[in-house]
């Protein structure tokens, strides 16, 4: 008797931007409820998943490799084990990709939320997950998530979630930081501020050639809804006045450049293009790349 198979292939999927390579690798995914959502009814947040046949709020947690100029780098680094256990993914479908971390010679963020930095270490050991390293980020994140007066006025799952993961897992890289405020981070990736989300939240444009593709961090953690309804924020932005323009911001200059897009929290594997439609936007999810 022929079994169905009983689990899916590995989260890996690679694309081509001029001369350099992208590959997303799946860190897996986080099920929440709808009360983290803000400027939206929650019936209403309810009926705009359930009309593009989402029945929860599940959200992707992706992060990508980038192949530029002989040279590799991982943009983000998951979840680790600090989240759900449906995160953590990404060391697993690194080795089915046939990607060695020590051959990781940069780890950018877009920012130091857990479930982008909290792969950094092995949270058991402490030990680094990519020994050789670099942790490139803005230096809005570190002067942030290690004020301690910022730290106090946070909740005890802000301390614990936001603040101190975030101290955990970057302080075995410090002498290996590299800080920026924005351009060029690599041959190729252009570092573009998109504050709001956090404090030093920032995009990466991979330019090569004629072609482009944002990877725009945090602009929507549920795409379905934010792109519908752009003023709709999440209750973890640091600014959410600033997250909303921001947001519309990116929106306007991907539509209007119909530049190819793809973020940690778009559906694996992500890459889309985004379109107005009425008073808000939608995403088209790229066709699936037979070749490279």
């Amino acid at each position: 008797m022929i079994k169905a198979p009983e689990k899916q292939i590995p989260g890996v999927y690679h694309r081509r931007v001029g001369d350099i390579g992208v590959t997303a690798i799946s860190d897996g995914f986080l099920d929440g409820n709808l009360d983290v959502l803000r400027n939206i009814d929650k019936e209403e947040a309810r009926q705009i998943l359930a009309d593009n046949f989402r029945p929860a709020r599940r959200t992707a947690v992706n992060c990508f490799l980038i192949y530029t100029a002989g040279k590799l780098a991982l943009i983000e680094t998951g979840c680790g084990r600090y989240m759900a256990n449906t995160g953590g993914q990404l060391l697993t479908n690194l080795a089915a990709a046939g990607v060695d971390p020590k051959s990781i010679e940069s780890v950018l963020l877009t920012h130091m939320h857990p479930d982008h930095s909290a792969g950094l270490t092995d949270m058991a050991t402490g030990q680094r997950n990519f020994p050789n390293a670099e942790l490139v980020m803005h230096e809005n994140e570190p002067r942030h998530w290690f004020d301690d007066a910022a730290m106090a006025k946070g909740d005890d799952r802000e301390k614990k979630l936001f603040f101190q993961a975030g101290r955990e897992q970057t302080e075995p890289y410090r002498d290996r930081w590299r800080l920026f405020q924005k351009g060029d981070v690599l041959p190729g990736v252009t570092a573009m501020p998109f504050h709001g989300h956090t404090p030093g939240h920032t995009g990466y444009l991979i330019s090569s050639g004629n072609e482009s593709l944002l990877i725009w961090g945090d602009i929507v953690h549920v795409p379905e809804v934010q792109t519908a309804r752009p003023e709709v924020c999440m209750a973890f932005d640091s600014d959410k006045a600033q997250a909303e323009a921001t947001r519309r911001r990116v929106f306007d200059m991907v539509t209007t450049d119909r530049l190819m897009v793809t973020g940690m929290h778009l559906h694996f594997p992500g890459f889309a293009h985004v379109v107005r439609a009425g008073a808000g936007y939608r995403l088209i999810p790229m066709a699936w790349e037979q070749s490279l």
